[in-house]
């Protein structure tokens, strides 16, 4: 499933002329690194990334979903951004890369 949604991810930034710099996920949440241009509105592309990956995912209609869906939803309301800028993108890339990756 992380596989499918690190493709879908990539595709809606493009989308917005972002690009995905590091993605990953544990069982109940993703982390996406994203550099995108300022003419983006950070709601507008979050909006657009879960509700595409929802619809996406929700039709590929993996039995393990089921069963994490919030009423019906992939993806609670709310959702974290926070800005990185200064920070180095290695240390960034790292806490994204070390979360607990189901395997």
């Amino acid at each position: 499933i992380l596989d499918d949604l690190r493709n879908i991810f990539s595709s809606v930034c493009a989308d917005f002329e972002a690009e995905l710099v590091e993605f990953d996920g544990e069982d109940d949440h993703v982390h996406l690194l994203v550099n995108y241009p300022p003419k983006v509105a950070v709601s507008a592309l979050v909006n657009s990334l879960k509700g595409v990956s929802s619809r996406m995912i929700r039709k590929r209609n993996y039995p393990s979903i089921r069963k994490k869906l919030w009423g019906g939803a992939l993806w609670s309301p709310s959702y974290f951004a926070g800005s990185c800028g200064g920070a180095p993108i290695e240390i960034i890339r790292q806490y994204i890369e070390q979360q607990q990756t189901p395997h």
